[in-house]
């Protein structure tokens, strides 16, 4: 039996171990740093997810059969490749390749390069040279994005140019975003569907799994600030077969081949953020890991033992596997703490769960709990739980999954009430 250990401590990584659980090849599996709900299925450690040579330690302590790495941060920084020169099997691209997600520009440049279809944009380091762009081009909604890793909320969708304005000397001079904004990116502004597709590659062959939809505001009707998701449904109905052989044909072979050509071959899970516009599928964004929370809505899916994907991913035998989906569709709806995304308390009691994290009919996947010293989960981040449920129909799948939010409680807690509502309306 194989040993795993997960770095990363959210929903995502919570999806990715009770996948792993499934596997008749897996048999201890351990976390770092893990949360609550994580540590009533894994062993947890306190490591943090970004501290490279404390991982690589725990690593040689435990000594796992394969350490998969799922944030963005520890990804870009190289951990891969740490772990990989101490001999470990790995799944999550080495950093070379996670530059993809941790580079706005290089990402957009590599697109214009090999003719990948993306949003018209422009690289600014000065606000002043931003902001005569913006009042050149007066062209509203505007899309100012940093370059660098943001928690997902390093893009502003402009109104008008005084919101432009402001986030261009917010995101240059301000450094919002640390050094991350330093340089920032102005796009154009896309319309359509947007759908999210996680697609496992070995840098030569690409399977792109079931695809989902997002809900990336705050609050209902999309309305209030972009968060790092407060839903999912999967699959996409605005993705249909035909959009999905164009985009295979125009995006996704195109970029790992791109990848290629550079010399920085991407291994893992490659995250094709995409807009179906009235002029085809585009790219908004590439992420270099599991999106999170629709990673909550895919693995559910998924009729594969995902071990073995990882280890093929690993050998680079990807092609040898048929990988299976689940019929039906899945739904996430995120219980997070009022406030979110900004600023919010930690530490609030949540009732409602059993002594797993778990409610009846429902998975509950922890995304930002903690254990009280007598046994407790208790509020440990903006998004807390993402409550899932897998039916026969969408509909069916939310209605599930609402119960389940319905049986789960803390203080000033928000969720939005209309995930799916889109998804059902493209279904009629």
């Amino acid at each position: 039996m194989k040993n795993i250990l997960v770095v990363g401590g959210g929903g995502r990584e919570h999806a990715i171990i009770m996948k792993l659980a499934e596997s008749t090849h897996v048999g201890k599996i351990y976390c770092t740093p893990g949360n609550g709900g994580i540590s009533k299925y894994a062993e947890c450690f306190n490591v943090s997810a970004t501290d490279i040579e404390g991982v690589v330690k725990l690593a040689k302590r435990l000594n796992p059969d394969m350490v998969v790495v799922a944030p963005d941060d520890p990804l870009v920084l190289g951990m891969v490749d740490a772990l990989q020169s101490e001999g470990f099997m790995t799944f999550g691209p080495k950093k070379d390749a996670a530059i993809i997600e941790g580079s706005k520009v290089f990402s957009k440049e590599l697109m214009k390069k090999y003719n990948i279809p993306t949003a018209f944009y422009e690289v600014f380091t000065d606000s002043e040279k931003a902001i005569a762009y913006l009042k050149e081009q007066n062209s509203y909604p505007a899309v100012i994005k940093a370059d660098g890793l943001a928690l997902g909320k390093g893009v502003i969708i402009a109104q008008n140019e005084e919101e432009a304005v402001s986030a261009v000397h917010e995101m240059i001079d301000d450094l919002k975003f640390g050094k991350s904004s330093a340089r920032i990116v102005i796009e154009e502004f896309l319309t359509g569907p947007e759908v999210s597709v996680l697609s496992f590659t070995d840098g030569k062959t690409v399977v792109p799994m079931i695809s989902s939809m997002d809900h990336k505001r705050a609050y209902d009707n999309d309305e209030g600030l972009n968060t790092g998701g407060m839903g999912t449904v999967s699959p996409n109905p605005y993705y249909t077969e035909e959009i999905a052989r164009e985009c295979m044909e125009k995006i996704f072979i195109p970029t790992i081949k791109a990848m290629n050509a550079e010399g920085r071959t991407f291994e893992g899970c490659l995250y094709f953020g995409l807009m179906l516009t009235p002029k085809g599928p585009k790219v908004i964004e590439y992420n270099c890991r599991f999106g999170d929370p629709e990673t909550q809505v895919v693995l559910p899916m998924l009729d594969s033992d995902l071990y073995e994907i990882f280890e093929a991913v690993y050998n680079h035998t990807l092609d040898q596997l048929d990988i299976k989906w689940h019929s039906g569709a899945c739904a996430c709806v995120v219980m997070a703490s009022g406030g979110y995304p900004l600023s919010y308390p930690k530490g609030l009691e949540i009732s409602g769960l059993d002594e797993k994290g778990q409610t009846e009919n429902c998975f509950v996947y922890h995304a930002g709990t903690k254990l009280s010293d007598d046994g407790k989960f208790l509020t440990n981040g903006g998004r807390v739980l993402g409550v899932t449920a897998r039916a026969e129909n969408l509909q069916s799948a939310l209605d599930t999954a609402y119960q389940g939010v319905s049986e789960i409680s803390f203080e000033n807690v928000h969720y939005r009430k209309d995930i799916g509502q889109r998804a059902l309306k493209a279904l009629e």
